[in-house]
């Protein structure tokens, strides 16, 4: 079960004029299962997105990218995007990329648009054939279905080991009008966001945003939520998140983030970013406990960064979370190794939420194993880090390591 977290009632999630979902059962890897999706955009939206670092990227990333860079500032935007799971379409060489852009056209001749208008994302086993025959089949249906109301919807479909679907909506007003933000994401296994899991998240705005700063903003919210948690230290090769902008809204166009009316909208898609991302954590495979991991007091924020994944991606450390055994000397371990070669420990404290832990590099005088105990019994949990080096500072989200993790994974294909 996930940590503290709800599916969101897809009656709370808000219609984004100018974008509409389509869900249908394609049965791409079994039966009566919802996954297959269509994103569909008026004419004159606006898109950015952000993908996997990952060298070894899937085919629907790489025809993203190409046809993303081709629409930049060009006439002819994006006018949809085609969601499957069952199959990631990753590590399938050429075959694989004639498969996606297979997908993009039939998508195209459905809607009357050129192929390059179309983005295509996959998600599941990797190194097996996209059967693309039966996403093109499915592809009526799914147009056909096409709702403004089917966030929720979406949400479900683009699910793999997933246990509950993640969507999140809110709204502000920007010169007295009105404008609404949703997105949903997906993942649980396989999360190190490195977009500088498998993850998958798409957030929409009737706000009206020039195509110009459609990127910078997309690079911007992924920053600071998606690449801020991680499940397993695994980087995915099809991680994906597009920010939506249908320029459906009243106002004048934002022109540049610096502006007023930027840093409102960055802050408020921000605000549902970080749900989305943490959603992600909370429903981690096997997770029981959700992590927040803050680093202070470093020179630079890499370095609070490197702190902070180093603990978050020990498996010793994530055990004794999952065990609420308050071995903590495994943590000020990851502290020493996470790579900064100055680092002077007789200057690092540790705290466990509230408890202090150790002082100045070694155990504190008045720590109790009691307290520490009562901590790592909770669901949720801080741990801060202080390094006394300067003024710098950054959080991580993770999750511990169960068997539940481990059974899922070894069945993953079952």
């Amino acid at each position: 079960m996930p940590v503290n977290f709800v599916a969101t009632p897809a009656a709370d999630l808000f219609v984004i004029p100018g974008v509409r979902w389509g869900i249908t059962e394609a049965g791409i890897k079994k039966a009566n299962r919802k996954d297959l999706a269509v994103l569909l955009l008026d004419d004159g939206a606006s898109v950015g997105a952000v993908f996997t670092q990952n060298k070894f990227c899937a085919a629907p990333v790489q025809i993203c990218r190409d046809h993303l860079a081709k629409n930049n500032g060009q006439s002819l935007g994006i006018r949809a995007m085609v969601i499957n799971t069952g199959n990631a379409n990753a590590g399938t060489g050429t075959d694989g990329l004639t498969r996606a852009q297979a997908t993009c056209i039939a998508l195209a001749r459905e809607l009357n648009v050129s192929p390059e208008q179309i983005l295509p994302f996959s998600t599941g086993v990797i190194m097996e054939p996209l059967p693309y025959e039966r996403i093109e089949a499915g592809l009526p249906a799914a147009i056909a279905n096409a709702r403004p109301d089917s966030w929720g919807d979406a949400a479900e479909a683009i699910m793999t080991t997933d246990t509950v679907a993640k969507a999140f909506s809110k709204r502000i007003t920007l010169r007295g009008v009105p404008v609404a933000i949703t997105g949903i994401s997906k993942g649980a296994g396989m999360i190190r966001p490195n977009m500088v899991a498998t993850m998958l998240g798409f957030m929409a705005t009737d706000a009206c945003v020039s195509q110009a700063i459609m990127g910078q903003l997309a690079r911007e919210l992924a920053e600071s939520s998606f690449n801020r948690v991680t499940v397993d230290g695994d980087t995915s090769t099809n991680d994906s998140f597009v920010v939506v902008a249908s320029n459906q809204a009243n106002h004048a166009p934002i022109m540049s983030l610096a502006s007023a009316d930027g840093q409102a909208l960055r802050a408020a898609m921000l605000e549902v970013a970080i749900k989305l991302a943490q959603a992600i954590v909370r429903d981690g495979e096997g997770a029981t406990k959700f992590i927040t991991i803050n680093v202070a007091g470093g020179k630079t924020g890499e370095e609070c960064r490197k702190v902070a994944y180093a603990i978050a991606h020990s498996p010793l450390v994530k055990t004794a979370f999952f065990a609420s055994d308050p071995n903590l000397g495994r943590i000020l371990a990851a502290v020493g190794y996470a790579g900064i070669d100055d680092l002077d420990q007789t200057r690092i404290n540790l705290y466990l939420d509230d408890v202090l832990v150790a002082k100045n590099g070694g155990r504190h005088v008045d720590y109790v194993e009691a307290d520490g105990q009562r901590v790592m019994k909770q669901s949720e949990i801080t741990v801060r880090v202080e390094l006394g080096r300067g003024d710098a500072t950054d959080t991580v989200w993770t999750c511990d390591l169960s068997y539940d993790y481990v059974k899922i994974n070894a069945d993953y294909r079952s």
